[in-house]
């Protein structure tokens, strides 16, 4: 197994962190700029920032916010929300992103995965995939959870990996906010579908549930709540997952 990375996630609206139930219920939860560094400091491998609300307002990430956290941040960074164009990805990367995470634009589009491997790698095109438990298996959810596509989300997972994406972003869209779990069975199916990274995302609330996620086949698992809250810290993940014979990259 590869060197698992622990990633907080900043779900900013209106230039601030918030975290809720599925993307309702938002509570603040601080500032994206003062939240990345700290997450740094306590020995976080990268960072994750999705404008939860642009693709649903229809307009691009705010460069702006980008540019903050990046003064702030000397680890990778990925961030989506809002991205329909190879163009709306070059900005980013120029605000300061390592990595583009793409959803509602790449279902639409899929040909916009290859586009922007081809112009930028595919190390930084991320394919940031909400799956739902459906009728049969698991649908895809796009617009920041207010629509369910007819499309097989393991299916999905592997066409995108096809065309050019480097990493799958995975959040389980019925834990996502739940302090749940993750969802073991979705993750277990993609990852076993793509032979690309697996971020394990949605549903976190003990160091347990991140130790299963990389045990189901996640490389990498993905947390909000529990860092926003100051409920775990990095580094006392990365001890406990050490201690379950996981490696980890030191604090």
């Amino acid at each position: 197994m590869l060197t698992a990375r622990i990633i907080p996630c900043l779900d900013v609206r209106d230039g601030r962190v918030v975290k809720g139930i599925r993307f309702s219920s938002l509570r603040d939860a601080g500032d994206p700029a003062k939240l990345a560094a700290a997450y740094e400091a306590q020995g976080a491998d990268e960072l994750v920032l999705l404008d939860v609300s642009a693709t649903p307002e229809g307009r691009s990430t705010q460069l702006e916010c980008v540019r903050q956290v990046r003064a702030r941040l000397s680890i990778p960074l990925t961030v989506g929300g809002g991205v329909r164009r190879v163009e709306d990805a070059g900005q980013l990367l120029s605000a300061g992103a390592d990595k583009i995470a793409v959803n509602t634009a790449a279902v639409r589009q899929p040909g916009l995965l290859t586009q922007i491997a081809e112009r930028f790698g595919s190390q930084c095109t991320v394919l940031a995939l909400d799956a739902a438990r459906g009728q049969i298996g698991y649908e895809v959810v796009v617009r920041s959870g207010t629509q369910r596509v007819p499309l097989d989300a393991i299916e999905w997972a592997a066409t995108a990996a096809r065309l050019g994406a480097g990493e799958i972003l995975l959040t389980s869209w019925d834990r996502d906010g739940t302090r749940s779990g993750y969802d073991l069975s979705l993750l277990q199916a993609v990852s076993k579908a793509v032979n690309v990274p697996v971020i394990a995302s949605g549903g976190a609330a003990k160091p347990e549930d991140l130790l299963l996620a990389l045990r189901a086949g996640a490389n990498a698992v993905l947390a909000a709540s529990i860092f926003h809250y100051a409920e775990f810290s990095v580094g006392q993940l990365k001890e406990f997952l050490s201690q379950g014979k996981v490696e980890v990259r030191p604090c």
